[in-house]
């Protein structure tokens, strides 16, 4: 007992050093919200519900973090908390689809990027353990209405395990919503672009060569975990057998026709459910989609045509092509690897307000970043829709939350309100009274 307590003490020494040799850590000052104790009655709004539709001057009552009641009027519970909405837009809280939010703060530091692990097979990587639930990111995502997201890790080939997090709380634990929601694969890595073309066939073989083997593995191991209680724990293994039983799906990340038809081929082949994360050329391989009824998670739609050929508005009008195709989309802001990423959540609305400009009805392009996303991921019974029996977690705003110059003037996550204080309007707070 001694030795441990010496042990311990060393340890203690050894970390101290470890502290005063490293740069002070930085977090942002928002404390989180706490636990609703009164009911909370906002009337005399305009409701989106998430689902395409509109109530108008309608009432939504919330109790203990839950939706209670949602319609023209609402019963009014002694001691409630009564919200005047009028001129007020309620939402469903802003869903960012797929982000490294809370994985990498500053791009060009690397001691503030965290979305990586080392190697290109990473199955059993959890995202949402390495998310910083103080990054000074979370509460400008918040300022924009975001609030939860689907946090991805990154890599070559498979990356891990994403959860997705709401944008309130004290630690990742208090955060998490629900994980693992799906396994992470960069498609594009595994199929090659540019260079000799027999060179890439060859390591295009090798890649999936690679896969089936790590996925037989998986198989034989969770056949032998069944029926032997020696078998060793090999946490990489048992990641995938969700994944390779068609009880969680694989998020693919491609843009490129080759890439998303070899995904699709690859994974329907093994009746793996696949969701295709990116999608530029999806409207290229539009019949494959539908008929296997993939969805695709759009990563914004700011973004320049692939092709030379390809209208200037390819990415702008591509959400209302694949409605038109009957294609379920959900829509993201910058991803993981697009420039900006993380720090641009806040940019989510514009991204399906373009959409809007560009054919896709407004309401379905509310819906594709509320209750559209909650499907994809697997969280629909619990957010992105106002609906009675859902989490509290919603947002109000002064006008159209589609429109750069609307606020959001007040939030909630399962009923806590939240902080919407955050860096920019502090410096904002700070320069306007600069002389």
């Amino acid at each position: 007992m001694s030795r441990l307590k010496n042990l311990s003490a060393v340890a203690l020494v050894l970390l101290a050093g470890a502290c005063s040799v490293l740069p002070p850590a930085r977090a942002h000052d928002m404390v989180p919200g706490a636990p609703q104790t009164n009911a909370i009655v906002i009337r005399n709004a305009t409701l989106h519900l998430g689902n395409g539709s509109i109530v108008e001057n309608g009432a939504v009552l919330f109790e203990d973090g839950m939706i209670s009641e949602v319609g023209a009027s609402v019963r009014l519970p002694d001691s409630a908390e009564v919200i005047d909405g009028s001129d007020k837009h309620v939402y469903p809280g802003l869903i960012d689809a797929y982000t490294d939010l809370g994985l990498r703060e500053i791009t060009a530091v690397d001691v503030t990027i965290d979305n990586t692990e080392r190697g290109d097979l990473n199955p059993n990587v959890r995202s949402w353990v390495a998310f910083n639930p103080d990054s000074e990111l979370i509460p400008v995502g918040r300022a924009g209405g975001v609030m939860l997201a689907h946090v991805v890790p990154g890599g070559r080939s498979l990356q891990g395990q994403s959860g997705v997090m709401q944008l309130d709380g004290w630690s990742y634990q208090d955060m998490l919503l629900e994980g693992p929601t799906g396994l992470c694969v960069n498609w594009e890595s595994i199929v090659p672009r540019g260079g000799d073309s027999k060179e890439k066939a060859k390591r295009y073989d090798e890649q999936i060569q690679e896969l089936d083997d790590l996925f037989e593995r998986a198989r034989r191991y969770g056949e032998s975990i069944g029926t032997d209680e020696n078998v060793a724990t090999d946490v990489r293994l048992e990641s995938l057998l969700p994944v390779i039983n068609g009880e969680r799906p694989v998020f693919v990340q491609a843009d490129r026709l080759g890439a998303i038809e070899s995904a699709i081929s690859f994974f329907t082949s093994r009746r793996i459910p696949m969701i295709l994360c990116g999608g530029a050329d999806a409207m290229h391989c539009v019949d494959h989609l539908t008929a296997h009824d993939i969805p695709v998670i759009l990563i914004a739609t700011y973004r320049l045509p692939r092709r030379r050929s390809d209208p200037v508005d390819a990415l702008y009008s591509l959400p209302s092509k694949l409605r038109e195709a009957g294609v379920r989309f959900a829509i993201a802001g910058e991803g993981s690897g697009y420039p900006g990423g993380a720090s641009n959540i806040r940019n989510l609305p514009y991204h399906a307000g373009i959409a809007v400009a560009h054919g896709l009805p407004r309401e379905e392009a509310v819906r594709a970043i509320t209750q559209s996303a909650a499907e994809i991921l697997g969280v629909a019974d619990r957010v992105g829709t106002l609906a009675a029996k859902h989490h509290a977690t919603l947002i109000i705003a002064d006008g159209d939350v589609l429109e750069s110059g609307t606020r959001v003037v007040d939030a909630y996550v399962q009923g806590r309100k939240v902080d919407l204080g955050n860096k920019h309007k502090q410096l904002y707070r700070k320069y306007e009274q600069k002389p």
